[in-house]
């Protein structure tokens, strides 16, 4: 079997700014982008449209190739969170920019709850800490409560979630996010392509992971994220698989949010390649390599 993972190609169509929890503003991260040799990128922030024309604009200006994009938290059966990616949105349209506010106003009281569970054993002044790394409010996550708690010497680099902010652990708070349906409808009708993020994150089972493609199909998405920082290279190859199986579009994307991350070798905006057998995402959008 061939190693796909040795060369990289200057396409990433999942990354985060600082308008959700990544840490760099649009223009730091799409210079850093160019400077790592990206082509073509795409804007993703977490349940926000709001940096996408800045990047849009300053994207043309630098000669690289944009794409606006969305990050879409999903709640599926079992109160089960998934992310659905939409590439190639409207950042303007009106069903997607309503919904989505809707949504981002919930992040601050589900901030203040993972506070208070973390206070309850032992960890003081987290939505304070938290709040540091957030420069908008409605943009709070469990990521920014992760680098509180790394920066704070409470986990390890990478360990923070597994240890207090994953389901079951002391700061996990359950939130009703969109619909699945709802979420690739905003998607759809904007002009976006739905893309399942991340799947090998799930932990799913394989007969789950089909019932979620199988529903999300049905509901007119089209794509799933066959390349991701958080997939190995079986995991690469398994989605792969799964996508050749299910007709699924295949997409590709560094999930960057910070320079600190890089102890996973994240690159903003160049990933490695696609197995052969996938039928690109990219091609949709006029790409060719």
């Amino acid at each position: 079997m061939p190693n796909i993972l040795i060369n990289f190609i200057p396409i990433d169509f999942h990354c985060h700014s600082n308008h959700s929890d990544g840490a760099l503003p649009v223009k730091e991260l799409l210079n850093l982008a160019k400077s790592n040799g990206s082509k073509y990128i795409a804007l993703t922030d977490h349940d926000t449209v709001d940096g996408v024309s800045e990047a849009r604009a300053y994207a043309n200006e630098i000669g690289l190739g944009f794409i606006g994009g969305v990050e879409i938290s999903v709640t599926w059966t079992g109160n089960t969170l998934i992310h659905i990616l939409g590439l190639n949105v409207d950042e303007t349209n009106e069903e997607l920019v309503n919904n989505l506010a809707i949504m981002r106003n919930s992040r601050i009281d589900r901030g203040r709850r993972i506070a208070s569970n973390l206070a309850k054993i032992g960890i003081p002044n987290a939505f304070e800490g938290a709040m540091a790394y957030c420069e908008n409010a409605k943009a709070l996550s469990r990521t920014h409560f992760n680098r509180f708690l790394i920066d704070n010497g409470y986990a390890k680099p990478g360990k923070a979630f597994d240890k207090y902010l994953a389901p079951g652990k002391p700061g996990y708070v359950v939130q009703q996010w969109a619909s699945l349906e709802g979420a690739i409808k905003w998607i759809t009708n904007s002009g976006g392509i739905a893309v399942i993020a991340h799947p090998s994150r799930y932990k799913f089972t394989r007969t789950k992971l089909l019932r979620l493609i199988d529903e999300f199909k049905q509901y007119g998405g089209r794509g799933i994220e066959v390349v991701s920082s958080s997939h190995s290279r079986d995991d690469v190859m398994n989605i792969a698989h799964i996508a050749k199986l299910t007709g699924l579009l295949s997409s590709i994307g560094s999930d960057f949010h910070n320079i600190e991350a890089n102890f996973k070798r994240i690159l903003v905006g160049v990933n490695p390649p696609l197995p052969e057998t996938c039928q690109p995402i990219y091609t949709e959008f006029g790409i060719t390599l």
